[in-house]
């Protein structure tokens, strides 16, 4: 099968939504097919508009010698009208690769009800999604009105490989010392990592010590203010920020917290708490989004409304407490991640659904 891939610049993008692309090219190469990436400079959205009109852009798409070609959904303003300008010219089918929409994220009104016409103009264009969660899959249908063909595989979290036994979790949590606190993410407004600081500026400081890793580069004037935060609530010598790190580094950091936490203000799915879950860790998430498709609250982790800061001060100060409390959701967390599919699996429901739609 030759598989084209449309992506705004480098797959090693550091991301939830890259990493899924990544692990779906690994896989459909293992497999023997053919992958052809189309890598797109990515611009803000308004010049992102104007790549519809490219004829550079129109060449290379029509030109394209492949079986069925998959977009990121992220590149929807690039393609919300080309796809119709290439129809014509092409025999493949389009099928996109939706993570979560932009219209689902928290914006001024006005400016929702432009990402949700923009967005609304590239689903209809295309003939079939791949879909990250139930949750993105009920999004994209509330807003296309229906969807004919479309596949819901999950993210996985098996891709670090976590090894840690029933007996290293409890250990862990029986130590004495404060609550260590992990958030993984790039720092940037979206995942809420400013709420997550308040809640925090509500526990002593003597209780807790918070570990940041994602890059600080993508959103700067967002990483200013975390800083001042930090400045602002005396936190030094509580936070410490990793930047990105690999997966060995990663996984060694994950060993060493105790639970994790992501208030984001909405994740399709959120393959950072599957991740966590892996290696024992409860996950804290929002209501918003996928997460609810694999925490169970108050089980495995929990689920806390947008910016609810003294909720979500009030479960860290509960595992900071009750160490038993602690220890069962760390195994129970353990276990829900051992029951979830591998990223092979995953992915070869993928390119079943790829096969049915040339």
């Amino acid at each position: 099968m030759r598989v084209g891939l449309v992506i705004y610049g480098l797959l090693d993008t550091v991301s939830g939504g890259y990493l899924y692309d990544r692990q779906l090219v690994r896989f459909l190469e293992s497999t023997g097919d053919q992958v052809e990436l189309v890598s797109m400079p990515m611009h803000d959205y308004s010049r992102s508009l104007l790549d519809n009109f490219s004829a550079s852009l129109y060449r290379r798409l029509a030109g394209l010698q492949v079986d069925i070609l998959l977009q990121d959904e992220l590149n929807h303003p690039s393609l919300c009208y080309m796809n119709r300008r290439i129809i014509d010219s092409v025999d493949y089918p389009v099928i996109s690769i939706v993570h979560h929409l932009r219209s689902s994220e928290s914006h001024p009104e006005w400016l929702r009800r432009v990402y949700s016409t923009v967005e609304k103009s590239y689903l209809e264009s295309v003939d079939g999604f791949i879909f990250n969660s139930e949750n993105t899959r009920i999004a994209t249908q509330s807003l296309v009105g229906t969807v004919e063909s479309g596949v819901v595989a999950y993210p996985a979290g098996d891709r670090l490989n976590p090894q840690i036994t029933p007996e290293r979790i409890t250990g862990r949590a029986e130590q004495e010392g404060s609550l260590k606190i992990l958030f993984l993410g790039n720092v940037i407004p979206r995942k809420g990592l400013h709420v997550l600081m308040a809640a925090l500026n509500n526990i002593k400081l003597e209780n807790w010590h918070l570990s940041v890793v994602g890059s600080l580069e993508f959103d700067r004037k967002y990483a200013h203010r975390i800083m001042q935060m930090v400045e602002d609530y005396n936190f030094e010598g509580h936070v410490v920020f990793h930047g990105v790190l690999d997966d060995k580094q990663l996984g060694e950091i994950m060993l060493e917290n105790h639970i994790l936490v992501v208030p984001s203000y909405h994740e399709g799915f959120g393959i950072a708490y599957l991740e966590g879950m892996g290696f024992g860790l409860p996950a804290i998430a929002t209501t918003s989004g996928g997460a609810s498709e694999f925490i169970t609250h108050g089980v495995d982790g929990y689920l806390v409304p947008q910016e609810d800061v003294s909720l979500l001060a009030e479960y860290i100060s509960g595992l900071i407490q009750d160490r038993e409390l602690l220890i069962e959701m760390s195994l129970q967390a353990r276990t829900r991640f051992l029951r979830h599919p591998t990223w092979e699996e995953s992915m070869e429901q993928v390119r079943t659904f790829l096969l049915e739609n040339i």
